[in-house]
């Protein structure tokens, strides 16, 4: 049989998650593929730098954690095709998540309306999740 979690337990890892990260963390969205793992040195370009709100995630609920506040850079930082995104400390330098970038309906972790950033554009993320597993 596969290990089975609670709501409960699922509501109760993702939310240290927040925690553990702390409050005004900074996602960078990156040209490019993302690194092997969060240790890993950055890659590809900065695209827009976003500084996330104190309070960034909603409380866990159903075993899933979504966004909270608005996750927005007014002024884009370069030209690209988003590729990736990394999600650092508020010291713009510990990373602590990662993942993939594509369209709305592409399938990566953090989905935008475009890919393409042209810099100096507004970027807006209008949803992200992070859903725990083994339910």
């Amino acid at each position: 049989m596969a290990l089975q979690k609670s709501v409960a337990v699922r509501n109760a890892e993702l939310d240290v998650i927040e925690t553990t990260i702390g409050v005004s963390p900074i996602l960078k969205i990156r040209s490019g593929s993302p690194p092997v793992n969060c240790a890993a040195v950055d890659t590809g370009t900065v695209l827009a730098t976003l500084n996330l709100p104190a309070d960034f995630m909603a409380a866990a609920s159903s075993g899933a954690k979504l966004k909270s506040g608005t996750w927005e850079d007014t002024s884009a930082d370069a030209t690209g095709t988003a590729g990736h995104w990394r999600l650092y400390a508020s010291d713009g330098v510990t990373c602590h998540l990662q993942g993939t970038t594509t369209i709305v309906g592409g399938g990566g972790d953090m989905e935008l309306a475009s890919t393409a950033i042209v810099s100096g554009q507004q970027v807006t993320i209008a949803s992200f999740a992070i859903t725990a597993g083994n339910a």
